[in-house]
């Protein structure tokens, strides 16, 4: 009897040989164009077409060249993986060792940083290339357990042939994404590695775990940051007459006084000392404090102008809002979800409701608290430039959408029903 795809991983773990045999059959058909005995699990399959669209050569292993030691320290020092670092050792690196795996840690570019676990598994990884310094995007070495993550921003397991390049079909793999609470952003992707015999259908699930310790930490952490910030931002706006708030380098709020709680204030990439306009906050001054920014309110309008807003998802992993024309030109990265809800009020001018959001988002009218809770957040730095009862774009904003290449290439993270139509589609909004 034929397996489904979701089939697979149970059916390795019972006899990984026959598993192995039957994947490279599928894989060869699927490059071939022949029948294959069995579908590839969906996120295997989309990962092998945008290798095929991108070019990658599946019988051909091609590496990039290796970060020095000095990029791979300045890498490190910067990165925020690592504060997690203890939380990943602690939860990946014993169990890993003993089932002769090993943990890799790679940053936001597919960069190895971390590698550690079993001496033997580290020896046989050198010969995949799956070295520190090492570039595991997708679109370089092909569908894997670090470059697979990134693009799909979700936990993903790669066995054998499901490895779109030949050589790596030895190895089994499972990563899962890392983001930063505080933005969506993706920081990078833990990943458990090892030769084919190790593979354990769990093993996703409990890299995916640890992820989500990880990033509860960098949760933890920032709250720490936020009360000792606090604490040197009470005496001072104690002081202050008028609006006025602290934030953080990433523009959280600290404190506020002589107006409502903002969460967070949209800050310029480098901020300076002087006058400044902050979207949702208007006209002010801006200067250091401690770990932060003082923000003050100054009198006088808020200056208009023509806005052009250009949401940007042509890139594969990083996607972008930028608000041109008006009294400052800002930028902010998205995370997946507001991704999603910006390109939907983007091809929608007219407007949508949170049923139909909801609809477009999860095919299910009644899910409206989601959206809202969603759109609430989007509108704390988009505000100025969102309207409701629907949910739109202001009238008077000119909206730019900018692309993939290959439309099949868009928020390939989403599960959106809208967005999936738009994948299948090959018009243009």
């Amino acid at each position: 009897m034929a397996l489904s795809p979701m089939d697979v991983t149970q059916f390795a773990a019972v006899d990984t040989a026959r598993a192995a045999r039957m994947l490279n059959e599928v894989r060869t058909a699927r490059l071939s164009g022949g029948r294959a005995p069995v579908a590839p699990r969906p996120v295997i399959e989309q990962s092998w077409d945008r290798m095929l669209r991108s070019g990658v050569d599946p019988e051909h292993d091609f590496r990039s060249g290796l970060l020095g030691p000095e990029e791979i320290r300045r890498r490190r020092e910067t990165s925020e993986l690592r504060h997690v670092l203890p939380v990943l050792r602690e939860a990946l690196l014993s169990v890993a060792d003993v089932a002769q795996h090993i943990m890799v840690v790679a940053d936001e570019d597919g960069r190895v940083l971390w590698r550690e676990g079993s001496a033997r598994v580290l020896r046989r990884a050198d010969g995949l290339g799956f070295e520190l310094g090492a570039d595991w995007r997708e679109e370089v070495v092909g569908t894997n357990g670090v470059g697979t993550p990134a693009v799909t921003r979700r936990p993903v397991q790669v066995f054998a042939s499901e490895h779109f390049v030949r050589s790596q079909a030895t190895w089994t793999c499972a990563g899962a994404p890392i983001t930063d609470p505080r933005s969506g952003r993706l920081l990078g992707v833990v990943d458990v590695s090892g030769p084919l015999e190790t593979m354990h259908p769990a093993t996703l699930a409990w890299v995916d775990s640890v992820a989500k310790l990880a990033e509860a930490r960098l949760r933890e952490l920032h709250t720490q940051s936020l009360e000792r910030l606090r604490a040197v931002a009470a005496p001072v706006l104690a002081r202050l007459g008028g609006r006025a708030l602290v934030a953080d380098r990433d523009g959280w709020t600290a404190a506020v006084t002589g107006m409502p709680y903002l969460d967070r204030v949209v800050l310029p990439k480098s901020p300076e000392t002087g006058a400044r306009w902050l979207p949702a906050f208007g006209p002010c001054t801006v200067e250091p404090l401690a770990e932060g920014w003082l923000v003050r309110a100054a009198a006088g309008p808020v200056p208009q102008g023509a806005t052009r807003i250009v949401l940007d998802l042509g890139q594969p992993r990083r996607w972008s809002v930028r608000v041109l024309g008006g009294a400052e030109d800002w930028g902010r990265e998205l995370s997946p979800r507001h991704a999603e809800l910006l390109y939907l009020l983007a091809v929608h001018r007219g407007g949508r409701s949170a049923a139909g959001l909801a609809e477009d988002m999860f095919g299910d009218r009644a899910r409206t608290v989601t959206v809202r809770a969603e759109m609430s957040r989007v509108r704390r730095y988009l505000g100025a430039y969102l309207a409701h009862r629907p949910y739109r774009f202001c009238d008077d904003a000119e909206v730019e959408i900018l692309l993939p290449a290959d439309l099949r290439d868009l928020l390939p993270h989403s599960t959106a029903p809208a967005v999936a139509r738009r994948r299948a589609s090959s018009g243009v909004p």
